[in-house]
């Protein structure tokens, strides 16, 4: 197996710099009340510079940075953001276990056999990614889903780890015990009590040593992931709950019309789709992005789902207007998808009911 572990980097942090550009220069702290019992959820890495860092206090970020802008989440832009970065990585690896709305797992493997055709295509999915996004990730390669995890916190921002094959263990030794995947807090207290502090300390304990620490599964479990030993597959779901389409434009187009015929000719597209899959669909959603890279979407529910291109291409070019409306200004790119698929009940019932 060759699998990559993508993590996007300061992602919550980026997103709101991709919305708001002139943010990108301050420290940036996303979290809750800086003068209450807020948490910090990220920070950019201009705030990072002061010692800001997950899961602090936000009244502590803000002693260690005074001038430091806090905006709270808004954790519906990021799910735009973060489908959108996940469908475009689908588009190169078919395969990938997400596991936040931030990082997952890519099967390198299924697409590149070869170790250095896997580690090529993992930077084509970081520059595509950015490219597409505006979002910048980095990556761990390696043989397991351990390895290539820790490896992606390697080199952030934007870093490409490699691991290659046979240099696991001795990768993974020097770094804390605390970092491994499924030594939680108990286990980290029971480790550093018997004195193993590093993960290769971990690696090298007998059975008789490590039962002294860790008992049982677990423990085997844990001394196996200290050598690079992860058996674990990629977990995927193959149910589909939504179909999409769109379009990235050469030059930005500020032409409603041009905007409308595209999303008709998407409309009809899906229509085809559905009509192929015997399924009707009850959400109709449009997608902006402007040039600034900033995405928006609106949607809407019908009572009861349709296939009809025409009624779909009618209702994406009218989320399209209501969102320039929101917010004028041409396109960078457009697109329609439709959620909310079931099948549609009227063909499967026999003729003539």
């Amino acid at each position: 197996m060759i699998v990559a572990h993508l993590d996007l980097d300061a992602f919550f942090a980026a997103v709101e710099e991709l919305e708001q550009p002139a943010l990108r220069s301050v420290p940036l702290v996303v979290g809750g009340d800086p003068h209450g019992r807020g948490v910090v959820a990220t920070a950019n890495y201009v705030a990072r510079a002061f010692g800001i860092r997950s899961a602090m206090a936000c009244a502590e970020a803000l002693r260690r940075c005074p001038h430091a802008t806090f905006v709270r989440p808004r954790m519906t832009v990021y799910r735009e953001y973060s489908r959108e970065v996940w469908g475009v990585v689908r588009e190169i690896v078919p395969t990938v276990e997400q596991t936040g709305i931030d990082e997952g797992y890519l099967d390198l493997g299924e697409v590149a056999p070869r170790f250095e055709d896997a580690l090529a295509l993992a930077g084509a999915v970081q520059g595509v990614v950015h490219a597409r996004t505006g979002l910048s990730c980095s990556l761990g390669v390696a043989s397991s889903k351990v390895v290539a995890k820790i490896a992606s916190d390697r080199r952030k921002p934007a870093g490409l780890t490699a691991v290659r094959p046979g240099r696991e263990a001795a990768f993974l030794a020097p770094f804390p015990i605390r970092i491994l995947p499924g030594v939680g807090p108990r286990a980290e207290e029971r480790l550093l009590a018997g004195g193993v502090k590093t993960i290769g300390e971990l690696a090298g304990l007998d059975d008789d040593a490590l039962r002294t620490v860790l008992r049982g599964k677990v423990g085997r479990e844990l001394r196996d992931r200290a050598c690079g030993i992860d058996p674990r597959p990629l977990e995927v779901s193959v149910e589909r709950i939504s179909i999409s389409n769109e379009e990235t434009f050469p030059r930005d187009v500020g032409d409603p019309e041009q905007l409308h015929a595209e999303l008709v000719r998407m409309a009809e597209g899906l229509a085809r789709h559905l009509e192929r899959r015997g399924q009707i669909a009850r959400t109709i959603t449009t997608k902006l992005r402007y040039p600034d890279f900033s995405i928006r979407t609106r949607s809407t529910s019908l009572p009861v789902g349709t296939a009809d291109a025409v009624r779909i291409g009618e209702l994406a070019c009218a989320l399209l207007d209501r969102a320039l409306g929101d917010r004028p200004g041409p396109l960078r790119l457009v697109g329609v998808g439709v959620s909310g698929l079931v099948d549609d009940v009227q063909l499967s019932l026999p003729a003539g009911l």
